[in-house]
């Protein structure tokens, strides 16, 4: 079971965090790096470019900023190139780039970057849209070509498979990153930098308001 998780967690790859400090850090340390003239570390700047329509197809401007106003993006392009290992950078390059290509064919379009929000977020749409027996499949899939790859063996992963995890595990590190930002954390969620009482049983909306607490 040790070994079969291990496995999954390879193919989750930047879908897989935890709150470590180490991390918390790097998510602060991205919220001023942006500029007009970033450059991205890990991904060329084509698939930057995508990456930051996709940040924000899931986490839009409301009345919050969006994914990629809190440097969510540059965040996980810097998650890629320095917490990754090679492994899991591999599977990265050769998840997104089953996405993009999926993105492609739906939109009948040959470049990335002339890809639009539109184009991405239908095929978000399709790509998430998993059903469990399908999920299943993927993740069978997904062991089987982590297997393989330890190994050292060679194998192909289906680009469906591929981009369904690329688009799942994207989702999940953009809410991630963007819950832990220092700006959610204090101006949207519940902050109290000074602990105080400990109350282990209250109603929410007398403690906080009804938001949920800051990391």
């Amino acid at each position: 079971m040790e070994r079969r998780n291990a496995l999954k967690n390879i193919g989750l790859a930047f879908g897989y965090t935890v709150a470590t400090p180490t991390l918390i850090g790097l998510v602060q340390s991205c919220q001023n790096e942006k500029s007009i003239t970033w450059t991205p570390s890990f991904f060329n700047k084509e698939q930057a470019i995508v990456l930051t329509q996709l940040v924000d197809i899931l986490l839009p401007k409301t009345d919050t900023p969006s994914a990629s106003e809190l440097n969510v993006d540059v965040f996980i392009d810097r998650y890629a190139n320095e917490v990754m290992d090679e492994n899991e950078q591999e599977f990265i390059k050769m998840a997104f780039n089953a996405f993009n290509k999926e993105a492609l064919n739906s939109a009948g379009k040959e470049l990335a970057i002339d890809l639009s929000s539109e184009d991405l977020e239908a095929s978000l749409a399709k790509t998430l849209k998993v059903d469990k027996q399908q999920k299943e499949l993927n993740e069978e899939a997904l062991e089987a070509y982590m297997e393989a790859k330890i190994k050292g063996e060679e194998i192909v992963l289906d680009d469906n498979v591929a981009a369904a995890s690329f688009a799942s595990n994207l989702r999940n590190i953009t809410i991630w990153a963007y819950k832990t930002s220092e700006y959610i954390g204090e101006e949207v969620l519940a902050y109290l930098p000074v602990p105080g009482e400990y109350v282990p049983c209250g109603d929410l909306e007398e403690l906080t308001g009804g938001k949920a607490w800051s990391i």
